[in-house]
């Protein structure tokens, strides 16, 4: 079933009635018809099981016939601090983590951040990239859409990191704990330890990497510096491996 985020108010209302990109998306992309169905989600844990009942070209009307709890969000909260990257890699980073289950995403300014990925950060590429993230949530069937924190300077990225659970920075220049033995280690917080709910914050540098002034930054913050091993990642690779991996440690990919 094919499944749109809509603002709450839309499915207080009989008929239900969409616009816009959900509209046009079930109309003209997948040619849907009446009596079809759709699931809609409020962003606040619900999902509404709509029937379609009629299309003009502007609007879809419907009725809701079930509702549910939304379901597919991990119960690891990580919020991912990405600094921003040359092309299209910040972007490529918010649909890929988004899929796997990133709850928060941090764009960073770094020290070594290329002065083309800093142009035109402005309301255009909020909006562009609040789309990549609403159209990954959907395809990836998550239950609530990931939020899209304002662009972040380094100093006040690590403050803010600090106050989660854990806080992990991996760095290639890193040696001794990997981040196997951050995860094995026992949850810091009694709630933690008892549901096993984690909020982790994750910052990931730019392509040229993170300064040691930066990571610097970050431990006197109290963030955990980590390796990742031998190899070395790409920056929009990093963030995704790293997610990937929490999750698994976690159970939640069971």
């Amino acid at each position: 079933m094919y499944r749109f985020f809509v603002p709450p108010e839309t499915v207080q209302r009989d008929p239900v009635v969409l616009t816009g990109q959900p509209a046009h998306r079930i109309g003209r992309v997948l040619r849907m018809a009446p009596g079809d169905h759709v699931l809609l989600l409020d962003n606040s844990g619900w999902a509404y099981e709509t029937e379609l009942t009629r299309f003009d070209s502007e609007q879809v009307e419907g009725h809701v016939v079930h509702k549910t709890l939304a379901t597919g969000e991990p119960r690891a909260k990580i919020t991912l601090y990405q600094a921003l990257l040359k092309g299209h890699g910040f972007e490529t980073v918010l649909e890929k983590c988004t899929e796997v289950g990133v709850v928060e995403f941090v764009p960073l300014l770094c020290e070594r951040c290329v002065v083309g990925s800093l142009m035109g950060v402005e309301s255009h590429r909020q909006e562009r990239w609040e789309r990549i993230i609403r159209s990954a949530a959907e395809q990836s069937r998550r239950g609530r859409l990931p939020r899209l924190a304002p662009v972040t300077m380094w100093p006040m990225a690590c403050q803010r990191a600090q106050r989660t659970d854990l806080s992990i920075l991996p760095w290639e220049e890193a040696k001794g704990t990997s981040l196997r033995q951050v995860l094995e280690a026992p949850p810091a917080t009694e709630t933690a330890r008892r549901a096993r709910l984690y909020s982790i914050s994750v910052l990931i540098g730019p392509e040229g990497g993170l300064t040691p002034e930066e990571v610097q930054v970050a431990e006197s913050a109290g963030i955990q510096v980590v390796t990742l091993g031998p190899r070395i990642l790409r920056a929009e690779t990093a963030g995704l491996v790293v997610a990937s991996a929490i999750l698994y440690a976690l159970g939640d990919m069971e």
